[in-house]
């Protein structure tokens, strides 16, 4: 699919979300939540049709979490290092294909780009069987929290008018899209002695761009100069990455919104600050994962 037929393909589908009733915009697929017009269950059910290659190029992060960011940023690694013309690609998340994307992906070149948003269980086993690299991408749940919200309040294709306090709950308790944050956090932190993973958390990246871009064209066997590190990572910040992509995302300011560390504080009161303090700590508190997300400067 050209990135000009998904583009058609994605405005028809947010016409479609106008008619259909929040309740329904939802629903359950193995237990987890998932967005019925962006990824039915014939696309769920056609990932088990996916062959991996050990030179897929996969990015996995839980909603939110700078998923879309990371896009751009390794489409521009994979263009200086490949020559590849990457920034025409379809959007590389994996369960909006359909059975029509996942044939036409067998004919695609190689480094293909995919992307996920899929809890390490739901991602087809053919990605481990053939060693695929996988790069993760986590931010603390907090500010994860926050942009989930704004999203699925301004996104026609997820329930709307949820209010703060409802979809606080919601993500608690697991019951958003995609499923639990801590499930998902905890089954990447026991995957990362697995060379094939490599876990990097959205608050390094906005600390240090630069050294991101050259440990993850590294990790995937990309080599660049310094100079051209450098020019990735300069035009790569978030606020770069929105102005760029205004006229490109048919969602827009939805998909890049504030990129901000801490945004949180506005939104929590001192009770759900607590209660997310001591989800943290009774699921990843001493983990290595929970470490890396450096909670105590990000989230008190």
């Amino acid at each position: 699919m050209s990135s000009q037929s998904f583009t058609a393909n994605l405005q028809s589908k947010m016409q479609m979300a106008q008619d259909v009733k929040d309740e329904d915009k939802l629903y359950r697929y193995n237990g987890i939540l998932y967005p019925r017009i962006m990824c039915p269950e014939e696309h769920l059910k056609a990932l088990g049709n996916i062959t991996a290659r050990e030179d897929d190029v996969m990015l996995v992060a839980y909603p939110k979490c700078g998923f879309n960011w990371m896009v751009g940023v390794l489409r521009k690694i994979m263009a200086q290092a490949t020559g590849m013309d990457t920034e025409s690609k379809t959007p590389p998340l994996i369960e909006f294909f359909g059975p029509e994307a996942v044939k036409m992906m067998d004919g695609a070149p190689s480094p293909r780009f995919l992307g996920t948003h899929m809890h390490p269980d739901n991602i087809p086993k053919s990605f481990y069987e053939k060693k695929t690299k996988m790069l993760v991408i986590f931010r603390n749940p907090k500010d994860t929290l926050v942009s989930f919200f704004h999203f699925s309040n301004n996104n026609p294709v997820l329930p709307s008018g949820q209010s703060w306090d409802t979809f606080y709950s919601d993500f608690m308790s697991g019951d958003v899209p995609w499923g639990s944050y801590f499930d998902h956090a905890l089954a990447w932190e026991k995957k990362m002695d697995d060379p094939n993973v490599m876990v990097v958390t959205y608050e390094e990246l906005k600390q240090d761009l630069t050294k991101g871009v050259l440990e993850i064209s590294t990790f995937f066997g990309f080599k660049l100069t310094e100079a051209q590190v450098q020019q990735i990572s300069e035009s790569s910040t978030f606020s770069a990455m929105k102005k760029s992509s205004a006229g490109n995302h048919t969602i827009g300011n939805i998909i890049f919104r504030k990129g901000e560390v801490g945004d949180w504080k506005n939104h929590f009161t001192p009770e759900q600050s607590k209660e997310m303090d001591d989800a943290f700590n009774k699921h990843l508190a001493g983990t290595r994962l929970g470490a890396k997300l450096n909670y105590q400067v990000h989230c008190q």
